[in-house]
C-alpha cells in the first residue's frame, strides 16, 4: 500500500495512524515525516511536539541519523516549541558536530556522500549546478568555478543596474555640491 498523500497535509490523527502502521506503506518516508512537522499548517505547536515525541519512540535511530543527513531539519524538529538564545544555538551546533563524528565513526562511514552533503552548494544563487547531486572530491565539487556560468541576460541586467547606480550616485553628489556652493 501507499500513503498517496504528502505528509504536510495530514491531521494529527492521520499522523498517529501512519506512524503506527508505517510498515504497511511502501512509500513511507521518515525524513519526509520530520520535515512535514515543520511545514504542516494543520497542526498547532502542541500537536507537532506530540507527533515528534511519538515518532521518536518508533524511529529513534532514524531521528539520530538525521543529525548527519540533514542537520537543519534535525535542529528545527528538535527545538519545536523552544526559544533558544545564541549560546543555546551554539551549544546545540557543537553537540551536533560531536554526534555526527560519533555516528560516522560507529557506522564506519568514511565519506558524507548523502543528504545535504551530496548536493552542490557553492553559495552563488545563480549557479546552474545548485542542488545537483555530486560526488565529493570530484571535479565539479572541488574545482569548478560557478561565477562565469551565470547566463548572459542576467549579466547584462546586472551591468545596467550598476550603471544606473553609478549615474544616480554622481547626480546626488552634484546636487549636494550645488547646494553647498549656493549656500556660501
Amino acid at each position: 500500500m501507499k500513503v498517496g498523500r504528502q505528509f504536510n497535509t495530514l491531521t494529527f490523527e492521520e499522523y498517529m495512524f501512519f506512524i503506527d502502521n508505517h510498515k504497511k506503506y511502501s512509500d513511507f518516508n521518515t525524513l519526509g515525516l520530520y520535515r512535514s512537522l515543520i511545514e504542516n499548517p494543520r497542526l498547532d505547536e502542541n500537536q507537532r511536539i506530540l507527533v515528534r515525541d511519538y515518532a521518536n519512540k518508533k524511529f529513534e535511530k532514524t531521528f539520530q541519523f538525521l543529525q548527519v543527513k540533514d542537520p537543519w531539519t534535525f535542529i528545527k524538529v528538535k527545538t519545536l516549541g523552544l526559544e533558544l538564545t545564541k549560546s543555546d544555538k551554539d551549544e546545540l551546533w557543537r553537540m551536533i558536530v560531536i554526534n555526527q563524528e560519533k555516528i560516522l565513526r560507529d557506522k564506519r562511514i568514511k565519506h558524507r556522500n548523502f543528504g545535504e552533503y551530496s548536493k552542490h552548494n557553492c553559495g552563488y544563487e545563480t549557479c546552474p549546478m545548485n542542488g545537483m547531486m555530486i560526488k565529493q572530491g570530484s571535479y565539479f565539487a572541488e574545482y569548478e568555478m560557478c561565477i562565469g556560468n551565470v547566463n548572459k541576460r542576467l549579466r547584462e541586467e546586472r551591468a545596467k543596474d550598476r550603471k544606473l547606480d553609478r549615474k544616480r550616485a554622481s547626480l546626488i553628489i552634484n546636487k549636494e555640491l550645488d547646494l553647498s556652493t549656493r549656500e556660501k
